[in-house]
């Protein structure tokens, strides 16, 4: 664009006054490209009470094994429940985003795609320039992960071992791999500057944990990663060492754009109570001191690693199918039915995976609902069934989904007489978030006693809870499982 400008401003072609409407025009296009480097309708600038009024909190953070993950179908982690906790606090519904790269949560926070970045980020000058930074959540400090010696334990503290480094002096003329866009790589050339010696840095895509693993697996011999991060892993990996320190400790916070003042003051107001907390001690020995963390990590049903979410993934692949569902979106649900315990039973009957009243498998030609395919089976077809009888009412797919769930789960007697509640009130029968209202007042006996209701008293938190926690589910589980498999 600049170079545009000056071929333009050395012509002599064109008279003043295109000259002056010509530059008028490229100095707003590059304005509009390089200074606010956004789409139309994105909330570029939203603070507070933007959020507030759009009601629901939307973060960026990593996936890995300690700040957001799946295990056993649930969502879990670290950043995952201090985001909850927050969104919980402030009355709030909680969006994840989920990245590794470095650069992409930077563009998604100054694109106005989040609200903050929710990990654990160095409070170094060169991050100050960028963000606004939380009250700290913790401290720590960049260590160098490598493969212990063989004959570690023989050897003395002035033993000398070409491969391992027990100072940061050692590391001249060594070749270290971190993942790129991150403080590591700044310390990294401090470090080279102070000793006099090159270090050969090299900036890969991978994320941490990524490179310990390759560290363990010998693939490479150094990276270099947070303390905690890394003893963590050490419960993984105990082949490998972290125990030389490369800087002193740092202070770790969450960071948001520097134009988001109300937002910043709440998310400090709230860490300075909470951090001091003993759910905030419980939260952090959880996933920094859980001694299980290896069992868990080791699990066929820890997603990262496995891409499974339960047992019975390649039957719930292949129901939803039928439903023209996203396999996950199923998973979800059984998840919310049973836990995928397939030999469960509820108080009122139900059975299964998908707990299926004995008179819906007769309804649908089944004698017996206890195999977890045929339990499967039964229940993608009652949900055919309802998605067919909502199909005109609610002709908006997205929309009649959140009415299927809720039928599924209370019943569609239920679910209609709230849309005609819906409808008597003036409301739109057609949408879930007008509809629920009179849902959850069906516990009322001036709204479950109205003329208009047929199936009486309900208890509406429930289905409408479930609707929220399913598809909420459902989003985790897009976040970090594949679509094929």
């Amino acid at each position: 664009m600049c170079l545009l400008f000056i071929v333009y401003i050395n012509s002599k072609i064109l008279d003043l006054k295109k000259k002056i409407t010509t530059l008028l025009v490229g100095l707003w296009m590059v304005l509009t490209t390089c200074v606010f480097n956004t789409n139309v309708g994105k909330e570029f600038h939203a603070d507070w009470k933007e959020i507030k009024k759009r009601g629901k909190l939307v973060a960026v953070t990593n996936f890995n094994t300690i700040d957001y993950f799946i295990y056993n179908g649930q969502p879990m982690g670290f950043q995952f429940e201090l985001l909850q906790r927050f969104a919980e606090y402030s009355g709030m519904q909680l969006e994840i985003i989920a990245s590794n790269d470095m650069m992409d949560m930077n563009s998604k926070l100054m694109d106005g795609e989040c609200d903050l970045i929710a990990v654990n980020l160095p409070v170094t000058s060169e991050n100050e320039s960028l963000f606004a930074f939380t009250e700290p959540l913790m401290q720590s400090k960049q260590v160098l992960v490598q493969r212990k010696p063989n004959n570690l334990i023989n050897l003395s503290d002035t033993s000398s071992n070409d491969h391992f480094i027990k100072n940061p002096l050692d590391l001249g003329d060594k070749t270290v791999i971190v993942q790129r866009n991150t403080a590591y790589v700044q310390r990294l050339k401090n470090i080279s500057g102070e000793i006099g010696k090159n270090i050969e840095i090299i900036e890969v895509p991978e994320d941490e944990e990524q490179l310990i693993q390759f560290v363990a697996g010998g693939e490479i011999d150094y990276t270099v990663c947070d303390e905690r991060i890394a003893q963590v892993n050490q419960n993984y990996y105990p082949q490998i060492d972290v125990s030389t320190v490369l800087s002193f400790p740092q202070n770790l916070s969450w960071a948001v754009r520097k134009d988001s003042r109300v937002l910043l003051s709440e998310l400090n107001k709230w860490l300075l109570q909470f951090k001091f907390s003993s759910q905030y001690a419980i939260l952090y020995n959880k996933y920094y001191q859980n001694q299980w963390s290896s069992q868990m990590v080791n699990s066929n049903y820890f997603v990262l690693n496995s891409g499974k979410i339960s047992p019975y993934d390649e039957e719930i692949k292949r129901y939803s199918e039928q439903l023209h569902w996203d396999w996950r979106l199923l998973a979800s649900l059984i998840k919310q039915e049973s836990n995928f315990n397939p030999g469960i039973k509820s108080w009122a009957g139900a059975y299964g995976l998908m707990q299926i009243m004995p008179s819906t498998a007769q309804l649908f030609g089944f004698d017996s609902a206890r195999s977890p395919q045929t339990n499967i089976a039964i229940g993608v077809k009652l949900l055919k069934w309802l998605d067919k009888r909502f199909y005109y009412i609610v002709p908006d797919k997205v929309e009649r989904l959140k009415f299927v769930l809720a039928a599924y789960n209370v019943g569609i007697g239920h679910v209609i007489d709230a849309q005609l509640l819906a409808k008597k009130y003036h409301k739109n029968m057609q949408r879930w978030d007008d509809v629920k209202i009179f849902l959850l007042n069906k516990s009322k006996p001036r709204y479950y006693k109205d003329p208009v209701v047929r199936f009486g008293y309900c208890n509406g938190i429930q289905p409408c809870n479930y609707v929220t926690e399913v598809l909420n589910r459902f989003q985790h589980y897009k976040n970090l499982t594949e679509l094929e498999q």
